[in-house]
Formats: C-alpha cells, structure tokens, sequence
C-alpha cells in the first residue's frame, strides 16, 4: 500500500469535511408509516439504515425495497404509533453519523 511520510495515502487525504446531500421522495407519509425513495443509494447503505432503525424499540417494521436492478430503493417504516417515523430514521441517521464521527477520530489518533 502506498504511503506518505509512513502514513498511508488513504488517510493522508482524507478530508472528513465534505458533506453529500441526499434526495429524498416521500411517497406516503401517515402518524405511524413512512414510504420514501433515496435517490441514488444501494443495498450497502439501505442495509445500515434498516438495521439501525430496527434497533428502536417503537419500530414495528423497517424494510427497503429495490425494485429494478437500477431504481432507487424505497424504504419503508412503521412504528407502534409512539414515535413519528420520520423522527425514528432521524434518529438512526444520527446514531449512524456518531459512528463514523468515532471512526474517523480513532483513524485520526492513530494516524501519528
């Protein structure tokens, strides 16, 4: 692996500032279900959000759905009727930005 003054180059240039806005396309949107499309990600990431928004005690269902090889998956959330769902995938969006805010600090402490 290539590398810079004994760092590697993939952290090296890494810039943890660049920010990615997202599209997003609510197609239903009710007190206890949401069903929206995520313009432009894959199973990778649909797989993370699924798993993270099951984590809430309050979510009764949190699926996505690729209908075509290459259509923008649609996800899916109900909730028990506590929790609004749109706050729920907040939510885990959030747990999922700490994540790698800690990802990225342990790579920085160990790049020296």
């Amino acid at each position: 692996m290539k590398t810079v003054n004994g760092r590697h180059t993939y952290l090296y240039n890494f810039s943890p500032t660049i920010r990615r806005w997202m599209n997003i396309k609510v197609l239903e949107f009710e007190e206890d279900k949401v069903r929206l499309v995520i313009q432009g990600e894959g199973h990778t990431f649909m797989n993370l959000l699924t798993e993270e928004i099951l984590k809430d005690p309050d979510v009764d269902v949190a699926k996505y759905l690729v209908e075509f090889q290459f259509s923008d998956p649609e996800l899916l959330v109900t909730t028990n009727g506590k929790k609004d769902p749109l706050k729920v995938i907040t939510e885990a969006c959030q747990r999922l930005a700490g994540y790698c805010e800690k990802l990225l600090e342990d790579l920085e402490e160990n790049r020296s």
